[in-house]
């Protein structure tokens, strides 16, 4: 019997703070075929780490997930997206501080405008944050994929202080509150 693939791809680009966290995070959905660490948002064409990292190119850190929209939804990864950073803190996440860290949704479509609009504005009337969302939507701009050294960062360097201190919170708060929405198998 021949079944046919009813798979639907989709792409979602979000920036929450340090990549190599909403990496992790978003690597572990079951739905998510990709995620891709890079650069969005800004002036320059091509931009390096050691450029984004002064503030000064206009571009976040972000991720770019390819996503089976039959498997998980594009409201299913805002969800997560918001309950894994804080999207209160203006161009801050922790101890990350500037432009580059902030809290932006880049939606590639019309329909992830609106639905990143109306779950914004569902969050804040059900006041579950103390404080005001700060989380930009802006339309998707290039994606600048980052260098080689920032993929899959947090799964090859779970031993290192920061993984340990800064990602390892936000993958428990995903196995407490996600598990159901969890690829099989990872932790």
């Amino acid at each position: 019997m021949n079944e046919q693939n009813n798979s639907v791809l989709e792409t979602a680009i979000f920036a929450g703070g340090c990549f190599w966290c909403t990496e992790a995070v978003f690597q572990r959905l079951d739905g998510v075929e990709e995620v891709v660490s890079g650069y969005t948002g800004g002036t320059i064409k091509n931009p390096a780490y050691r450029e984004i990292t002064t503030g000064r190119t206009g571009h976040a850190e972000g991720v770019k997930i390819t996503f089976d929209a039959s498997i998980i939804s594009y409201t299913e990864l805002l969800e997560v997206f918001f309950a894994t950073h804080d999207p209160t803190t203006l161009n801050r996440q922790g101890n990350d501080v500037g432009t580059q860290y902030r809290s932006e949704i880049f939606y590639t479509t019309p329909e992830q405008k609106q639905l990143a609009k109306d779950f914004i504005e569902l969050l804040e009337k059900e006041n579950i944050f103390e404080s005001p969302i700060v989380t930009a939507v802006s339309e998707s701009k290039p994606f600048y994929v980052a260098e080689e050294e920032h993929h899959n960062y947090y799964n090859d360097h779970r031993q290192q202080p920061y993984c340990q201190i800064i990602i390892d919170p936000k993958i428990k708060k995903l196995n407490n509150y996600f598990s159901k929405k969890l690829k099989h198998g990872t932790v």
